[in-house]
């Protein structure tokens, strides 16, 4: 078979090349193969259970968290809605969030876990 990688938008494997496009033919999406690299590319940031998180995603705090300069403390089990991510983030913290109560703070991706609906 072919090492062409398969549609973005349906997963169909049976793309094929032209020009410097790739073409599905099943859903007639088109896109270039240096931006389908790019994208594998594309660094990722995942949660504690290895799921991939996006920008909007709702995420679960799995242990208390004491927020640095305050005598607050995010429990576990604190929902958070509408995350932001922060790549190349230098101190590993990679999520901008508001928790109710405390107000917008950032987390460290390896503390909660994505929520699925």
């Amino acid at each position: 078979m072919s090492d062409l990688p398969p549609c973005p938008k349906c997963q169909s494997t049976f793309v094929y090349a032209d020009a410097s496009l790739l073409i599905c033919p099943e859903c007639a999406h088109e896109w270039s193969e240096q931006a389908s690299q790019a994208q594998e590319e594309a660094p990722s940031i995942k949660d504690a259970n290895g799921n991939i998180l996006a920008d909007g995603d709702s995420v679960s705090v799995l242990k208390d968290l004491k927020v640095k300069g305050s005598s607050d403390t995010v429990k576990v089990g604190t929902k958070v809605k509408g995350i932001k991510l922060v790549l190349g983030s230098t101190d590993g913290h990679n999520l901008d969030c508001k928790v109710k109560g405390i107000g917008s703070i950032m987390l460290k991706s390896e503390f909660v876990k994505k929520i699925t609906s």
